[in-house]
């Protein structure tokens, strides 16, 4: 007689998602704290410290001032990211202020360093001014190699990222916007394999309108879906020609107003049960659910539905119910459901390659470009419905990304260090190695302590 397995019920799937959430109110107060600052030069004795200080220091501080390119060989710069927050936007959770924002800024630099072998930092800032955010990155941008603007509200986080990109001499990068859309295309990519649809022909219904999905939608059409068969669905409905209240702040909704002029060519109207029915694919990156997104939506779709419910903390429909109601692929952005759509699959690889190669900015070709390596990696694993994208676990994805991103950057001529695929993919992987091989070390030797439970 086979062997089955039962599968979960109901109230143990929900147990499971709220056990993260338990897990984090034990132990942040226990490590008080996720990254701290460690050496990497040797002290054998006190001597060194004429060495790494004064008087030895002058020498190259010396060099620096007379050639500043030399900073990125003599310090830290070449390696480092701030991760900048003013907490108006943070994770599902809205505006929390720069104090209550700081767990998921850490979070962010743990995943930098683990993933991408990149050391970052939080940066927290008590204002809500982009023009103040704005100033503030350019002031400290000498100390850093590149800048992580993160849970910014919109519509400024779109001035404040396009501002910076002009006018800074190092790259910035809004993971809201670039890391949502770039993981989000590569799933879509293989999505489409297996439900066996073409891009340019699919009906997309963008639930959620924010800094996300407006990039999301960006970069998915620059990768060939057509806007006209598209609909975006904001607090309001579904964007089309007649909103007129989108039109009279067209000058503050410029990507929005844009949206309204180039999607949803039958003019559609209603809200996100229109725009999903018959619909291909929904991507929704809005309120947190569940119930944000309803059963009978879904059921309303066209066959071989695949929906991307990715706003954290919980899916805007629990991954099981759009199953039941047709779905064939679900995905979320969470890590303990299959097809976890996540920007910590896209800016750990995608910052390592851009720093490795002193790229001046981080482009859309080299955004596709980490969406195509990330999408190819899991179609040589073996695409599933619950296999759509690689898994952390499967770290080369990370060197890969970086290989690709680092290429394009030099095929875009925006690299001051070039290298080429396998300079650059060889230079990661021992990057990325040394950092997890670091992490397990000092586990084994209980300089990270295991928590009791």
């Amino acid at each position: 007689m086979a062997n089955t397995v039962t599968p979960p019920t109901v109230e143990e799937l929900l147990a499971k998602a709220k056990q993260p959430s338990a897990d984090a109110m034990r132990l942040h107060p226990y490590y008080r704290g996720k990254v701290e600052v460690a050496l990497k030069a040797r002290v054998r004795d006190f001597n060194d410290f004429a060495i790494w200080y004064t008087p030895g220091v002058a020498a190259p501080c010396r060099a620096i001032a007379e050639n500043p390119e030399l900073v990125y060989e003599h310090t830290h710069k070449w390696n480092t990211v701030a991760v900048v927050s003013d907490g108006t936007r943070v994770l599902g959770l809205g505006d929390i202020g720069p104090k209550a924002g700081l767990p998921v800024m850490e979070g962010k630099a743990l995943l930098y360093k683990y993933l991408g072998g990149v050391d970052a930092w939080p940066i927290m800032l008590d204002t809500k001014d982009p023009d103040k955010i704005i100033e503030t990155v350019l002031l400290i941008q000498p100390g850093f190699g590149g800048v992580n603007l993160e849970d910014i509200s919109q519509p400024k986080c779109f001035r404040v990222l396009d501002t910076l990109k002009a006018r800074a001499e190092i790259p910035v990068w809004h993971d809201d916007q670039q890391g949502t859309a770039t993981v989000t295309l590569a799933g879509l990519i293989n999505s489409l394999k297996i439900v066996g649809k073409k891009i340019d022909e699919v009906e997309i219904a963008f639930i959620g309108s924010g800094a996300s999905n407006v990039a999301v939608s960006r970069l998915i059409f620059a990768c060939g879906a057509t806007p006209g068969l598209c609909r975006v669905v904001d607090s309001k409905g579904i964007l089309h020609k007649g909103r007129k209240d989108i039109e009279l702040r067209k000058a503050e909704f410029v990507d929005k107003w844009k949206m309204c002029l180039s999607t949803n060519a039958d003019g559609r109207q209603g809200g996100p049960a229109e725009a999903m029915q018959g619909a291909d694919v929904v991507i929704a990156l809005s309120k947190p659910g569940p119930g944000t997104i309803l059963p009978e939506w879904v059921s309303g779709m066209a066959k071989g539905a695949i929906v991307f419910a990715c706003a954290n903390p919980v899916p805007e429909i629990w991954p099981w119910e759009a199953k039941e109601a047709g779905a064939t692929i679900v995905a979320t952005g969470r890590s303990d459901f299959p097809n976890q759509v996540n920007n910590s699959l896209g800016f750990p690889g995608i910052f390592r390659g851009t720093l490795d190669v002193r790229a001046s900015t981080i482009t859309d070709p080299m955004c596709l470009a980490a969406a195509n390596a990330l999408a190819g990696m899991a179609e040589e694993k073996g695409l599933t419905s619950e296999y759509i994208l690689p898994n952390m676990d499967e770290w080369e994805v990370f060197s890969r990304e970086a290989a690709a991103v680092a290429a394009k950057a030099v095929e875009e001529g925006v690299a001051r260090k070039p290298m080429t695929y396998d300079e650059e993919l060889k230079n990661a992987e021992a990057i990325i190695r040394r950092s997890r091989n670091l992490t397990q070390t000092m586990m084994a030797e209980g300089y990270i302590p295991e928590a009791e439970d």
